[in-house]
C-alpha cells in the first residue's frame, strides 16, 4: 500500500469506527509504528486533518475542524505508477496548451499531488523536469487565438476570421461556429460548421488570422453527428464515402509498422512470406498518401487503383523535380 492509499485508509477507518485504536491502524495498515507516525503527522500538518488522540477511548478521532484551511482529501486517488502518469501528462500539457486554456485548472491538482508525494517518490518538480516531450513538426498558434477559439467553443459563440487555404493559397472571410477542438500531430484543428458553406468542416488553427468572438449564439450539432458527418476515414480530414486501403510492407518495414495504429479500425495480417498487410478505411487519401511514401520502396499499395495510381504520381512528380533540381546544378559556374 502506498502512502496515497495510507492516507485514505485512515481518513476512512476513523469516519466508519469514529475512533480508532493506535495498534488496530498498525494491523489494518500492516505498516511500523514509525510509518504510521509520520502519515498521522502529515494529515495533521499538511492536510489540516483535525485528528486527536483520545485518552478516554483510547483511540484516534477527528476533532473540531481549527479557524485554518478546511480539512478536505480529494475525490480521486491515485497509486505511485498513476501519480506518475498525470505528471508526465502534465508536461505533455504545458507543450499543447500553448494559449494556456487549460494549464490554469491544472495547477492546482499538481500542487496538491506534490505535497503527498513528499519524499516517497522524490521532487515531482524535478520529475517534470527531467520528463522531455518533444513535438515534431508543430505549428504553433498565438496564445490570443487559441484563447479566444477556446473560450468560443465553451461559450458557444461563434467566430469570425480569416482563413489562409493552403492548397489553394487564397484567404477568405468566415463565419463558424465552434464544435470541438481537435490535438493532432503536433497541430491544433478545430472542427466547426462553416456558415459560408453550410456544412460541417475541419479547420487549422494555425492558419486563422484576424479572430474575433461575435455575440451570436453558435450553430449548434450534437457531438454524436459531428464524428458520425465527418465519418471515420484515415487522418485529420476523415470524410464519408470510405474507401479501403490496402498496403503490403516488407518483412523488414513490418517489424516497425506491426507496432503502429494507423486508424482504430484498421485491420492487419502477417502474410506467409513474412510480408505485413495492413488495411486502412479512408475518404480523403492526401494524408494517407503521403504516410505511404514515407516508407518509399518498402511498402507496396495493392489498391484501390485510384490511390495505387496517386502514390505512382506523386512518386513520379518527386523524380521530375529531382531531375530538373540536378540539371540546374550541373549548369551552375563552377561545376
Amino acid at each position: 500500500m502506498n502512502p496515497i492509499e495510507r492516507i485514505y485508509r485512515i481518513d476512512q477507518l476513523i469516519h466508519q469506527r469514529g475512533c480508532v485504536r493506535f495498534d488496530d491502524l498498525l494491523a489494518d495498515l500492516e505498516i511500523s509504528r514509525a510509518t504510521l507516525k509520520r502519515d498521522l503527522q502529515l494529515l495533521r500538518d499538511r492536510l489540516n486533518a483535525p485528528i486527536v488522540f483520545d485518552r478516554e477511548r483510547g483511540g484516534y478521532r477527528f476533532g473540531h475542524a481549527n479557524a485554518g484551511p478546511q480539512y478536505e482529501l480529494p475525490g480521486l486517488w491515485f497509486n505511485d505508477r498513476e501519480v506518475l502518469a498525470l505528471l508526465t501528462m502534465h508536461r505533455m500539457l504545458q507543450d499543447l496548451d500553448g494559449g494556456g486554456l487549460l494549464g490554469p485548472h491544472v495547477q492546482p491538482l499538481i500542487e496538491r499531488l506534490d505535497s503527498l508525494l513528499g519524499s516517497a517518490t522524490g521532487s515531482s518538480t524535478e520529475l517534470r523536469r527531467r520528463v522531455r516531450i518533444m513535438g515534431a513538426l508543430k505549428r504553433p498558434v498565438s496564445p490570443e487565438n487559441f484563447e479566444l477559439i477556446g473560450h468560443a467553443l465553451v461559450e458557444r459563440k461563434r467566430l469570425d476570421l480569416t482563413y489562409y487555404t493552403r492548397s489553394r493559397g487564397e484567404s477568405s472571410q468566415r463565419q463558424l461556429s465552434p464544435q470541438r477542438l481537435v490535438h493532432y500531430r503536433n497541430t491544433w484543428y478545430l472542427d466547426a460548421w462553416c456558415h459560408r458553406s453550410h456544412s460541417l468542416r475541419v479547420f487549422s488553427l494555425d492558419a486563422m488570422e484576424q479572430v474575433r468572438m461575435l455575440d451570436r449564439p453558435a450553430h449548434e450539432i450534437a457531438l454524436a453527428d459531428v464524428e458520425s458527418l465527418l465519418g471515420e476515414g484515415y487522418g485529420i480530414y476523415r470524410g464519408r464515402g470510405l474507401h479501403w486501403a490496402i498496403l503490403r510492407f516488407s518483412e523488414n518495414a513490418a517489424r516497425w509498422v506491426r507496432a503502429e495504429v494507423w486508424h482504430p479500425r484498421q485491420r492487419s495480417r502477417v502474410l506467409d512470406d513474412g510480408r505485413y498487410e495492413l488495411r486502412v478505411p479512408y475518404a480523403n487519401s492526401a494524408e494517407l498518401e503521403m504516410d505511404i511514401l514515407r516508407h518509399g520502396e518498402q511498402v507496396e499499395v495493392v489498391g484501390p487503383q485510384a490511390l495505387r495510381t496517386a502514390v505512382a504520381e506523386r512518386l513520379m512528380s518527386a523524380a521530375r523535380h529531382y531531375c530538373v533540381t540536378a540539371q540546374e546544378s550541373d549548369s551552375e559556374p563552377g561545376n
